[in-house]
């Protein structure tokens, strides 16, 4: 991972050619990561969790939120902006009509964000990445590890939980009644 010393804001981000560099912006700092080949796990998994969100969020009512998947880009701060890449999050209703369904990214604070464990990731940058949604205020966070099949569920201001194929996930009260046996997540 490379970082710069000087501030940068989401709009100079966009700006960057699309180069094959993963990039974020925590706190103003620009983090670039290699392009990575996520591979059948991760996709896998994307793709269980896209289906079971999504077959949720078809049974509420409407106004509805939306669910994003494939590194959907969030911007969670400004002054110095946060701006990452969610592998999948929920947004609610009220930032759903906020956002154009042709926009580049999400300008505000998601619902539930997803982090999909890929084995090119470090222990310390996804939890930086959790601390920086939680402390931005998103109140649900998952990650989630294809290679032990398990979830590990942040929320801020309390010991976060692990789960595993044996248990499964709720998202009280902020997805009411969902529902998702761990198993299926990982469902071949």
């Amino acid at each position: 991972m490379a970082t710069t010393s000087s501030l940068m804001t989401a709009e100079e981000l966009l700006a960057l050619p699309d180069d094959g560099i993963d990039r974020e912006l925590i706190r103003g700092e620009l983090r670039e990561y290699p392009m990575t080949t996520r591979g059948g796990p991760h996709g896998l998994t994307t793709h269980n969790l896209d289906f079971l969100l999504g077959s949720w969020l078809r049974q509420q009512p409407r106004p509805r939120g939306r669910v994003y998947a494939g590194e959907i880009r969030v911007r969670v701060r400004r002054n110095p902006d946060t701006f990452v890449g969610a592998d999948l999050a929920y947004i609610s209703a009220d930032l759903a009509a906020q956002t154009p369904k042709n926009a580049k990214f999400i300008d505000g604070i998601p619902v539930l964000a997803i982090e999909i464990l890929s084995p090119s990731d470090t222990v310390e940058d996804v939890a930086e990445k959790v601390r920086e949604y939680l402390e931005a205020g998103v109140p649900l966070v998952w990650e989630v590890n294809p290679i032990y099949e398990g979830v590990t569920v942040h929320r801020p201001g309390v010991p976060y939980e692990t789960f595993n194929v044996t248990q499964e996930l709720t998202a009280e009260p902020h997805l009411p009644g969902l529902r998702i046996p761990i198993a299926e997540i990982f469902a071949m």
